[in-house]
């Protein structure tokens, strides 16, 4: 038998007692000194190539068991990693209400983002939802998951790009036998945000047994849309709140109305004057409106989503084959289609009103003497509109997974051995699905005179009808193939045992094919003559189709130095080939790029690891390496797209006569474009890079207590970003060839533009201490075992030419995100019998520096008195849940739980993005309150 010593066996005790979030943080120690090793199956570690006892590894790796995730209480894979403190900078569901998440859910190690943090199956790449490396956790079924393993340290070395945070592997079940179903019914407290899921496995012939092992999975999820308008805390864009002893309340609301606001611009210059028809007619406000002096301004807030509904489908299937005791095939599918449906508030659109129309006479003109104006004072009217009878702008997200991976393993002349094929395909839709309008159609109902405006609420939806889009607005597919073959083994003799070599090879080639319907492709430079868009969104882009290829090797040494000091180095080079773009061009057929872009590229990385045990309880370690990152395929070869406006306020940057001035006004804001840098050479875009080390130690004064802390550090340079606004139009002389005129389809005309592109202009560093700790003992009602894990982030700042150091911890950010200073879990597991065991988890999040807004004070009267800024702090965010679990047979197993047990709400949060919600920030809260939970296991 394998000696095991104090410090591996605590490790693993604190695994099987933990909810789950321990970690596996030390080296292994020489494994050919005793005879009996062999017996012990060898396993590959996440981070590593070199099979070795699954005991400890030199680097940080998380692992989640089976029973550590039944006892997480979480619904889906996404809301498993996003639990775990060491992730932060994700994208989450609440985050496609308005469009901003695209239908996604990542993952993120240490807020460097989701496009730095691989994410692999069973060991094996998935193509991404895009054209980077961001991988959509949603298509992957929990309920077939094993463990997870995460790596908190970069693993370039290893894998290649995409992994400069780190790794999340998710390794799915495999030999099981038995007819298994898992059941689960999450029920709110308050309305709304109801979800459930089931999952049903059965295995056939045992591997070691039978030779052979076939496992199929099949799991449902869904999740119910949860409102604003069923939550006190998000119902409103005027909340009420107090702040150092006095009353404020926030104040988003929109001149954009339902029914429509009149506006007035006056001859002599002054003001303009703005009234609803409506109220003036009525006395009062229609619904979601509020009233503020002479016109109900719409209160978008109360009319979006909190939480979009979903559903997933997803089946896996596995096959194992013992050709002999050396040699094992293998095959694994994953087959996974997950749709989403998110709601926000109806589109904006100001109209015309003609002064000769009868819209005027009957809206206007009749209450101009009750508002004071002079009709002849009048130069032109305008219409604010919420168009609300389109309904909500609902946008739904489709991706479909299809994975397949075919492999052998085993082992040859002393020669630990994988190779593999791996083709995996996202496909990505995004369809508009109500309240979104075609412009063309839109107007020509405007024009017949069949539309209302001013008209109430909900009476003109059968006439808008025809102009509502329900088609498909753009499609994209991204494929991945990989060629893989690795092998390690023993090589010589150091004073500490064998010392092993791990080396291997791979072959990729990523495709991406990007599409967007007409009514999606409004016009842009390329597409002069296409007028119609869609209300309520900004155009479309050209077609991509896009593909690249690369080879890679990489060798890795273990060398146990001693057998208290082990030394591991590695070393890998890639090489990647320039893209190549066939969507090449425009809508008239004229070829718009060449079929190659951007620059091929390779690139070298290292990293250095070492532990060492002074003593059997103790030990210390270390590491340093390096990094890097290809830019993503869009990136390089997108076409140019409209993009918004300006954040600040600019002189003309060119002068008439020139052309190009044709919407020039004194200082103002003016049209971006963005698009790929499609330039080879040194304009062109290089590799990312990034160097990282981590320090720390893991130390047991006791058997039941174990502490384990590690101090990470990752600098980043040669950040791919875009030309900075501010470095343009500061230097117009410099960037003359960046400006140009642009048709817009809502102005009907040219306007100037300036184009943004992207360069490696932009560097960062993310710096922090995770931190875990476990502990157990007998009581005299049971045993108690105890996690805590946390991270305290030192820095997180990024660097751009020409804007100061955006530095994120504890604050909200110039691109309205928060990296937060701590984040933590205390997990209490007291087992009282063969049959309970009963877990608290309490979690918390750190305040942070919020928004500074624009708010309004509100007097004693509740009367809403003058806008001031208001700086403020977010409040800490701390909840409990609980669950108690009863294996009630050998084969069922019964689950009660509360997820928030207290019924926490979000803190009051100022914030500017993630769409039209409002009062609070979902992307770092919970919405859906005090939710009762249930969950039910047999096997058969």
């Amino acid at each position: 038998m394998l000696k095991e010593t104090v410090l591996s066996r605590s490790v693993r005790m604190m695994f099987a007692g933990s909810i789950g979030l321990a970690l596996s943080l030390s080296v292994p120690h020489a494994l050919a000194q005793d005879a009996a090793a062999s017996s012990v199956q060898r396993v590959e570690i996440t981070g590593s190539s070199i099979k070795r006892i699954n005991q400890e590894t030199a680097l940080p790796v998380q692992t989640l068991s089976r029973s550590d995730i039944e006892k997480s209480g979480a619904n889906s894979v996404a809301d498993l990693v996003a639990a775990l403190p060491s992730m932060q900078g994700f994208a989450t569901a609440n985050q496609s209400i308005n469009g901003g998440g695209g239908g996604i859910q990542t993952a993120s190690i240490h807020n460097i983002g989701a496009a730095y943090t691989l994410v692999l199956l069973n060991g094996h790449r998935l193509a991404s939802y895009g054209s980077g490396s961001a991988v959509n956790l949603s298509s992957i079924p929990m309920s077939a998951v094993e463990r997870v393993e995460i790596l908190t340290d970069g693993a370039s070395t290893l894998y290649g790009s995409d992994a400069i945070a780190g790794v999340v592997n998710f390794i799915l079940r495999k030999n099981q036998t038995d007819f298994s179903v898992d059941l689960n019914y999450n029920q709110p407290q308050h309305s709304g945000g109801k979800s459930y899921n089931f999952g049903i496995s059965k295995g056939f012939g045992d591997l070691e047994k039978d030779g052979y092992n076939v496992l199929l999975a099949y799991s449902h999820d869904e999740q119910k849309e949860l409102n604003a308008s069923q939550r006190p805390f998000a119902d409103t864009g005027v909340r009420k709140f107090s702040h150092n002893g006095k009353n404020y309340a926030t104040w988003s609301l929109s001149d954009n109305s339902s029914p429509a606001i009149a506006q007035l611009k006056m001859k002599d210059g002054s003001d303009p004057v703005m009234f609803s028809p409506d109220l003036l007619k009525n006395g009062k406000c229609g619904p979601n409106t509020f009233q503020v002096e002479n016109r109900c301004r719409y209160d978008y807030a109360s009319t979006v989503q909190l939480m979009p509904e979903s559903k997933r489908d997803s089946f896996f299937g596995s096959v194992n084959y013992k050709l002999n005791s050396e040699t094992n095939l293998f095959a694994e599918a994953v087959v996974s289609k997950f749709t989403q449906t998110g709601r926000y508030a109806p589109p904006a659109q100001p109209l015309a009103l003609p002064m000769s129309s009868p819209l005027y006479s009957k809206y206007v003109a009749p209450y101009l003497g009750q508002l004071g104006v002079d009709p002849a004072n009048v130069s032109s009217a305008l219409m604010k509109l919420r168009i609300s009878d389109a309904g909500g702008r609902n946008v739904a997200y489709g991706t479909e997974a299809q994975h397949l991976v075919l492999g052998v393993d085993g082992n040859a002349f002393g020669i630990d051995y994988n190779a593999s094929y791996t083709h995996s395909v996202s496909k990505r839709s995004r369809d508009f699905a109500g309240g979104f309008l075609s412009k063309d159609k839109f107007y020509e109902i405007v024009d017949a005179g069949t539309y209302d405006p001013f008209a109430s609420a909900g009476s003109s939806t059968a006439i808008l009808a025809p102009a509502v889009l329900h088609e498909n607005w753009s499609s994209s597919q991204n494929t991945l193939d990989v060629l893989s073959l690795r092998g390690s083994r023993e090589l010589f003799s150091l004073p500490g045992g064998k010392s092993q070599l791990g080396i291997g090879t791979d072959f990729t080639r990523q495709g991406y094919d990007y599409k967007a319907t007409p009514i999606g492709m409004g016009a842009n430079a390329l597409q002069p003559n296409y007028t119609d868009a869609p209300l309520g969104d900004s155009p479309g882009d050209l077609p991509i189709a896009a593909s690249r290829n690369n080879w890679g090797a990489f060798a890795e040494l273990l060398m146990p130095i001693s057998k208290r000091f082990d030394v591991t180095a590695a070393l890998r080079y890639d090489s990647y080939t320039a893209i190549k773009n066939t969507a090449n061009f425009d809508a008239a057929g004229k070829p718009i790029a060449s079929e190659t872009q951007g620059n091929k590229a390779d690139k070298l990385t290292y990293k250095l690891s070492a532990a060492f045990r002074p003593i059997d309880s103790l030990l210390l370690r270390g590491s340093y390496g390096t990094g890097f990152k290809m830019a993503d395929m869009s990136t390089i070869t997108s076409p140019l797209t409209h993009a918004g406006n300006t954040g600040g306020q600019y002189d003309c940057p060119v002068k008439a006569p020139d052309p190009r001035a044709v919407n020039c006004m004194g200082k103002t804001q003016y049209d971006i474009l963005s698009g790929g840098n499609r330039m080879s050479g040194e304009n062109g875009l290089k590799p990312e890079e990034s160097k990282q080390a981590t320090l720390g130690f893991r130390v047991e004064p006791i058997s039941s207590l174990s502490v384990g802390i590690d101090w990470w550090d990752v600098k980043m340079s040669n950040q791919i970003a875009s030309l900075p606004e501010a470095v343009v139009f500061g230097n117009p002389a410099k960037y003359d060839n960046l400006f140009s005129t642009f048709y817009e389809p809502g102005q009907g005309g040219n306007i100037l533009v300036a184009t943004l592109p992207s360069f490696n202009i932009a560097s960062a560093q993310y710096q922090g201490i995770d931190w875990d700790t476990s502990f157990k003992t007998a009581t005299p009602v049971g045993k108690l075992n105890m996690n805590w894990t946390g991270t305290y982030l030192l820095k997180s700042d990024y660097d751009l030419p020409g804007n100061p150091t955006v530095q994120s911890v504890g604050r909200y950010d110039e691109f309205n995100n928060v990296a937060f200073r701590v984040i933590t879990r205390l997990a209490t597991t007291l087992t009282t019998s063969d049959m309970f065991s009963h877990t608290m988890m309490i979690n918390y999040k750190s305040g942070y520096h919020d928004h500074q807004a624009s708010v309004r004070e509100v007097n004693s009267d509740g009367s809403f008195g003058n806008f001031v800024d208001l700086n403020r702090d977010v409040a800490s965010y701390t909840t409990f849940d609980w669950q108690t679990r009863a294996q009630l047979k050998k084969n069922m197993t019964l689950t009660f739980g509360i997820k928030n047990l207290f019924d926490k709400n979000p803190p009051l949060s100022l914030k500017d993005g993630n769409g039209d919600q409002v009062g609070y920030d979902g992307r770092y809260a919970d919405a859906i309150g005090r939710t009762f939970y249930v969950t039910g296991s047999m096997k058969f």
